[in-house]
């Protein structure tokens, strides 16, 4: 099976930049910003979308969550950011990587897209 773009990026075959990585998961600036500050995080483990994860994902979708609000603090987006996970076609689901969207700096609207 070819490798998703992410986990390309995770071997540092792709480049990227990078804001926070540990053992688990690693965190970049999106190449198609849609807000001021676009960052995805995604699991090193390659999980392909949400609704594919199993119960022995947990502690990794949490750990991933708290890096979310880690990164959202170091960029200062203390008013506000916005968290997105896309699932499948019609999810906007580009990549088939699990990863979540952290968005901010700016006003966001309700609902989205």
């Amino acid at each position: 099976m070819s490798q998703t773009l992410f986990e390309k990026i995770i071997a540092r075959e792709i480049p990227a930049e990078i804001l926070y990585e540990d053992d688990r998961v690693l965190a970049f600036r999106d190449i198609q910003p849609q807000a001021p500050e676009h960052v995805l995080i995604i699991p090193k483990k390659p999980i392909p979308r949400v609704g594919d994860a199993s119960r022995e994902d947990q502690a990794l979708l949490g750990h991933l969550l708290l890096t979310a609000g880690e990164v959202a603090r170091e960029l200062g987006l203390q008013d506000g950011f916005r968290l997105v996970m896309n699932h499948g076609k019609n999810g906007g689901e580009t990549v088939p990587h699990l990863h979540c969207h952290l968005l901010g700096g700016r006003p966001l609207k309700w609902p989205p897209g």
